[in-house]
């Protein structure tokens, strides 16, 4: 019988086994960001330990890092200090990091693909739930704790237990308007936010093997609020292009072969399934959640759902709990809510094809009056490339504020924070109680197209009616 590729990939990097069965599993890539790795470091000289394996790992900073004024010293102490201390960690332990004057500086998930450090077949790991994203390069990518941060910058491996797999398929092709991340929110929707448990995630089918590597990167990055600890795709000639090139990439006679072995890693025809689920990808709508997890969604012309409908009593509290939460009635209508803010960015939704999109759509528009609306290129290579390409002045001229690279309106660990109640269309991943900085701040998850015509409307709006999509 012939295996998946996380088997193959856990086979190829099992160092041994450790007495109380878990696998001793050899870490390819480490990747680190200023808010996991303080902690990890201190425990590290606490045992008067070094990084066995510096060369591996690779830094940036994205969480704390404002994105209107980067002039040091911020603003916020606690921001100035966690960035001092990467810094100092990376010097004293031979670590590369792509700091602030780099021009290679972003969100981690960002910088390591645009790099291509990322690479089909290897083992990767971060203090960071959204690591995930890797998977779209043939990776198997998972968020650590800062335990195992610790653990990993000493021995460059991590004590593990193998994940089950299922093959989640999405059929035909995605209807115009549709993205990447509407298909993401409706197989969370399907399977349900804890449906991945034990799980790690195989993307396939017709529809997934057609998106570009960006939109690849929106399906894995959104795996874990599936609750499944990885999800990845098989690598193909897309992978291969995406790679071509890249600074770390391989060259030459080294790039053949490393074709050659990246291949190898796919998933074999007859490879055995714990589990195997399809969707056909007509229907599938343009998507938005109502509640406070990404579980939480309705096609964009739906309605906010009604508890009394809930197949179970926990479904039900949870809905219950949302609603009281977001301030909803059920039955009333998602598109035409008012909104006060609207932020494209973050590691789901931050790329340079995601601004290429909507800068076509919004081209000679403005931004509803009374809306806040941001734009943050989720590193310093994208915001370079939008700004070669006349990116940045479309969006300016539109209303929106066009900020530096960062994980931004993401989550609530820089200066961009939603203020009161303010109900906010976001690009990003979790729309979780306070998520954005308010403690009573809500959250609508949909696409970047989706967001650009709710913000050109002020209310939330189905983009191939703003943007006459057929």
């Amino acid at each position: 019988m012939g295996k998946t590729l996380y088997e193959k990939i856990w086979d190829a990097h099992t160092v041994g086994m450790l007495p109380d069965g878990r696998t001793q599993l050899f870490i390819a890539t480490h990747y680190l960001h200023e808010v996991t790795s303080p902690q990890a470091f201190g425990m590290l000289r606490d045992l008067g330990l070094s990084v066995l394996h510096p060369e591996r790992t690779f830094a940036t900073v994205d969480h704390i890092i404002p994105t209107d004024d980067q002039s040091e010293p911020f603003a916020d102490p606690r921001a100035a200090a966690m960035l001092q201390a990467l810094r100092r960690n990376c010097a004293a332990h031979g670590i590369r990091m792509f700091d602030l004057p780099s021009g290679m500086q972003g969100i981690v998930h960002m910088v390591g693909p645009e790099l291509g450090i990322t690479q089909p077949g290897m083992t990767i790991v971060c203090g960071d739930s959204h690591t995930a994203t890797h998977g779209a390069m043939g990776s198997v990518a998972m968020g650590i704790g800062t335990t195992q941060v610790r653990d990993v910058l000493a021995t460059q491996t991590l004590a593990q237990t193998p994940l089950k797999v299922r093959s989640v398929r999405v059929e035909g092709r995605l209807k115009p308007g549709v993205t990447a991340k509407d298909a993401a929110l409706f197989i969370i929707r399907r399977l349900g936010v804890k449906g991945g448990l034990g799980y790690a995630y195989e993307f396939g089918g017709s529809a997934v093997e057609a998106m570009s590597m960006d939109e690849r990167m929106t399906l894995c990055n959104l795996a874990i609020e599936g609750a499944a600890r990885c999800g990845y795709i098989n690598p193909d000639e897309t992978t291969f292009r995406y790679l071509q090139g890249r600074l770390f990439a391989p060259t030459g006679a080294a790039w053949n072969e490393a074709v050659v072995r990246w291949k190898s890693f796919a998933s074999d025809a007859d490879a055995h399934y714990d589990d195997q689920v399809a969707f056909q990808a007509d229907e599938i709508e343009p998507t938005v959640t109502w509640g406070i997890t990404p579980a939480q969604s309705v096609p964009i012309d739906g309605v906010v759902p009604d508890p009394a409908d809930a197949p179970d009593e926990e479904t039900r509290k949870g809905m219950l709990e949302a609603l009281a939460y977001m301030k909803f009635t059920p039955g009333v209508p998602i598109k035409g809510m008012p909104v006060q803010v609207c932020f494209i960015g973050s590691c789901t939704n931050g790329r340079i094809s995601d601004f290429r999109k909507v800068a076509r759509l919004i081209r000679g528009r403005r931004v509803a009056a009374g809306v806040k609306a941001l734009a943050v290129p989720g590193s310093q290579m994208t915001a370079r490339q939008c700004e070669d390409e006349g990116i940045a002045e479309i969006f300016l001229e539109a209303g929106f504020e066009w900020r530096r690279a960062g994980c931004s309106m993401c989550l609530a660990m820089n200066p961009d924070r939603l203020v009161g109640d303010q109900l906010c269309a976001s690009s990003s991943n979790r729309n979780f109680k306070g998520r954005q900085g308010s403690p009573s701040g809500r959250t609508l998850l949909m696409s970047p197209e989706a967001v650009a015509a709710t913000a050109l409307t002020g209310r939330v709006a189905d983009p191939r009616e703003v943007f006459h999509m057929n």
